[in-house]
């Protein structure tokens, strides 16, 4: 696979502009792993290679088990997350797949039980944030497999 396009080299507003939303989301309160698992699983819905690439080496930098980054395409089979984390998955798949309906109810009653206004708020605009992050590299064909994580994530 041949990239078709180089974000930085077209226009670095483009780039940017999607980098104030992740600043955002790093100082939000929303923990780093978390927002990680959510991008994995968007990403992976996505068929996202170069974003899948990047948050399985973030999880595992941050010390995250294969065994849950193995298990998390059957999240919901797999007994290896919190219902925490479920309720977040749940949200993340509703959110990512709208056009096949809106976000249902229950889903919404199951991630308030964890989350206030506020913080879901926050997970939405995380789950938004790397659907577009998706889109700009599958759009892009931005080849994967070079990203290394930040030496702060390593565990």
């Amino acid at each position: 696979m041949e990239a078709r396009i180089d974000y930085l080299k077209v226009d670095r507003g483009v780039f940017h502009a999607l980098l104030g939303v992740e600043r955002y989301l790093q100082g939000c309160g929303l923990d780093s792993k978390l927002q990680d698992l959510i991008r994995l699983r968007a990403s992976q819905i996505n068929g996202c290679a170069y974003c899948i690439d990047m948050h399985w080496k973030d999880l595992r930098a941050a010390g995250e088990t294969e065994q849950r980054l193995y298990g998390l395409d059957a999240w919901e089979e797999s007994p290896y997350y919190t219902d925490r984390e479920r309720a977040v998955l749940a949200w993340t798949e509703a959110v990512t797949n709208v056009r096949e309906g809106h976000v249902p109810d229950a889903v919404y009653e199951q991630v308030r039980e964890f989350f206030n206004e506020k913080e879901l708020a926050d997970l939405t605009l995380c789950v938004t944030s790397i659907n577009s992050w998706n889109r700009m590299n599958i759009a892009a064909r931005t080849v994967p497999g070079n990203y290394q994580p930040a030496k702060s994530k390593t565990a």
